[in-house]
């Protein structure tokens, strides 16, 4: 008799999507079974070992304000914090941890085997168990079968996976790992439609054969600041990362290589990440640029192995040694690894709903690469609105949905399951409309309240939350109320920042001047306590800002009233004839929810919306007269 089993919810997967999720069904409540193919590899960073950069730093700060991991983990294991883009305005200010990539993994598999309701286990999934369109379970590669109300896959690149260098190539996950074989078909015969995507990764050098004499350092910041919006957070040495650059040596060997490459010779048919090109592509498509920089980084503090950032490669092992040796500073250097590239399937987005749950299997949710997203921090925001909608789904109630305008995580998550991308998304603050709104310093404010609510922010997190909301206001309130006269010490004070006074002002007037920052609220009117106030920078930019945030928050009103408005899911689009053929198709394909939803879809365009909002109207005529009769 076959041993069977039966959880709340099942995550396939332990990366950073999987992490995520078993961290949320677990914390709020639900019995939940973690399976990986290696329990060695939980919370691995197979890629960079780094979180954070433009726009990633925003997801991550975000999951952290929920309730995930990926923030405390990065705060725990970095080796150096830098915050880019400071030249910059706040809205794309964003903080970058290299992190020891092995601490980081323990520190993740460590956290995971705390939570009272999670059991991880190693294991394959082989197929699904489904019965009427419904999620039932699991059955694992040696038969074995395992119940549950809903599951989360979070298989990163490991369906049909298969590694790439030159034109050698083997089944793979990533190096030195099984690929999941047979899934996919079990996902096509359950209707679902798969595609192919391609990344890669860069070489890895043995550290102690680096000349770094004459490299540029790029050091970690001297007062850093941290992920995690909780406190007491570890204070570590910081290790410096180092810079070199392409050669024109470097560039006639990739070019006089090209047909060595599995991408360029036709035998990758997977679509890479626009975002994140190999050294190929960039020789290729830049051809106008003599040098591409790359970065030097330490994967450890107990490790020589030192990442190649930049130089993500699919040429042959040869040509790789040759590359690395035609770089400043790397003459003598080794390859420990070599790059390489993995392409593997994927489900394409449009084919589950914004709680990620498909549309057509209930019960069933996905979470990162296998939605066609590159990155540890997309993953993780997938991963933990996954986890949350899945115990939700559990306990019978209705999916937590983030909207574009609450968060980067909700135009993720909008962009994936209403556009048809064909490649590798990554996230750019590019991405948001509102990204004046949703900057990383205030992703508290935005969703530790939401976070509470369904069980995720514990009582201490909340604690804090609310002593930071306090001092907030307390602080808001003095200077709104302080008023300063014009006088001798306050234009000494005021030149500093090629400003002056020529009538009495607030505090808050004063720092809504572009020039002046809170540097000169400290030295003309310090607070009174025994405590610095900590959140200087955010409350400045609030008040700077104020008149932009207040437009932005005028326009999310009149937008939000498109996604107000629901679209039956029975509407066949084909029938409305004064649509475009293209629109009517992604409609039928999509079924937006909504009809801000349905505007948000490529192709569909403003006439197209305003012909539904006319059929709409006419089809609730049409029912009201019916229901009179």
């Amino acid at each position: 008799m076959m041993l069977s089993m039966k959880y709340d919810v099942i995550v396939i997967g332990g990366g950073h999507a999987g992490a995520e999720a078993a961290n949320a069904a677990a914390k709020m409540g639900l019995e939940t079974l973690l399976l990986a193919v290696n329990l060695d590899t939980v919370g691995a960073m197979p890629c960079n070992p780094a979180v954070g950069g433009p726009g990633k730093s925003h997801l991550a700060k975000e999951v952290d304000a929920l309730g995930g991991v990926i923030g405390i983990a990065a705060d725990a294991t970095y080796i150096q914090l830098r915050m880019l883009n400071m030249s910059r305005g706040p809205a794309v200010q964003s903080l970058r941890a290299q992190s020891d990539k092995r601490e980081y993994s323990v520190w993740i598999k460590n956290y995971l085997e705390t939570l009272p309701n999670l059991t991880m286990r190693q294991g394959m999934v082989k197929r699904f168990l489904v019965n009427q369109n419904k999620i039932e379970g699991v059955e694992l590669a040696f038969g074995e079968q395992v119940f549950a109300t809903s599951v989360v896959l979070c298989a990163g690149t490991f369906l049909e996976g298969t590694i790439w260098i030159g034109k050698e190539t083997q089944p793979a996950g990533r190096a030195g790992e099984f690929p999941a074989i047979g899934l996919s078909d079990c996902l096509r015969s359950l209707g679902f439609n798969m595609g192919r995507l391609k990344t890669g990764t860069p070489p890895r050098i043995d550290g102690r054969t680096i000349d770094y004499t004459n490299l540029p350092i790029v050091p970690g910041d001297e007062n850093p600041q941290f992920f995690s919006f909780l406190d007491k957070r570890p204070v570590r040495e910081q290790i410096p990362c180092h810079q070199t650059r392409t050669t024109l040596k470097t560039h006639e060997l990739i070019l006089a290589n090209l047909q060595e490459s599995p991408m360029y010779s036709g035998m990758i048919h997977g679509v890479g990440p626009r975002y994140c090109p190999s050294i190929e592509d960039k020789v290729v498509r830049f051809a106008d640029k003599e040098s591409h920089s790359f970065f030097l980084e330490p994967e450890g503090r107990d490790t020589y192995e030192v990442y190649l950032q930049g130089c993500s490669t699919s040429l042959p092992v040869h040509i790789q040694h040759q590359i690395v040796a035609s770089l400043p500073g790397m003459e003598n250097a080794r390859v420990v690894r070599p790059a390489y590239a993995v392409e593997y399937d994927y489900l394409p987005a449009v084919q589950f709903n914004h709680a990620l749950m498909a549309k057509d299997l209930e019960g069933f949710f996905a979470a990162g690469q296998i939605l066609g997203t590159s990155g540890y921090e997309e993953a993780a925001a997938q991963g933990i609105m996954a986890g949350i909608n899945a115990a939700l789904y559990a306990k019978g109630l209705d999916p937590l949905i983030l909207s574009r305008s609450s968060s980067y995580t909700g135009t993720l998550i909008d962009d994936l399951v209403t556009k048809d991308l064909g490649e590798p998304y990554r996230m750019m603050t590019s991405r948001s409309e509102y990204r004046l709104l949703l900057r990383q310093d205030n992703a508290d404010q935005r969703l530790t309240p939401i976070g509470r609510v369904i069980g995720l922010v514990d009582d201490y997190r909340w604690d804090l939350f609310n002593k930071k909301q306090e001092s907030m206001q307390i602080e808001m309130k003095r200077l709104s109320s302080t008023r300063i006269q014009p006088q001798e010490q306050v234009e000494a004070v005021l030149a500093q920042f090629g400003e002056t006074l020529k009538q009495s002002c607030t505090l808050e007037e004063l720092l809504r001047r572009p020039k002046v920052t809170y540097k000169a609220v400290d030295e003309l009117a310090p607070a009174q306590g025994e405590t610095e106030f900590a959140f200087k920078q955010e409350l400045e930019t609030d008040i700077k800002y104020a008149g932009y945030i207040e437009r932005q928050k005028s326009q999310i009103d009149q937008l939000e009233k498109l996604d107000r408005v629901k679209l039956p899911l029975e509407i066949d689009y084909q029938e409305l004839r004064h649509i475009s053929k293209e629109s009517r198709e992604k409609l039928n394909r999509i079924r937006p929810e909504t009809l801000g939803q349905a505007s948000r879809i490529g192709g569909v365009s403003p006439a197209d919306i305003s012909v539904l909002m006319v059929h709409l109207e006419t089809r609730r005529r049409n029912l009201q007269a019916a229901a009179a009769r």
